[in-house]
């Protein structure tokens, strides 16, 4: 029996896919620097969690259309923090950037967030 893929699945497990590969490529560039000094440090930090945060909502939207949906958050959050720490592994290959398990948690937190929230937002 062939797979027909409607445009309501493309719709639902493309984002997370196309995200990730923006974070990847994101993550191939030398330096992403803007030179503000601490406020560019914290400022990437905020997007990195925010972006993770992101993934695990798509993540979880996709989701929640399968037989996995009472446990959608805890696998989007799982499937973020894979995410981020192959990330995070991938820029230990590039020139002028470097991987930590600092920035895998700091990512994690964003997911953990998120997760939380669809969670407690699924009891209610």
């Amino acid at each position: 029996m062939p797979v027909t893929l409607t445009a309501r699945t493309i719709a639902l497990w493309l984002p997370p896919l196309v995200l990730m590969g923006v974070i990847f490529a994101l993550s191939a560039q030398p330096n992403l620097n803007s030179g503000l000094g601490v406020a560019d440090l914290i400022g990437r930090k905020l997007v990195h969690a925010s972006e993770y945060a992101l993934l695990t909502f798509l993540w979880w939207r996709a989701l929640v259309t399968t037989s996995l949906r009472t446990i959608a958050p805890l696998v989007a959050f799982s499937l973020a923090i894979g995410y981020a720490g192959t990330d995070e592994f991938h820029q230990t290959f590039v020139t002028g950037r470097h991987g930590t398990p600092v920035d895998v948690l700091i990512d994690a937190s964003g997911a953990a967030l998120c997760a939380l929230y669809l969670h407690r937002r699924r009891r209610r």
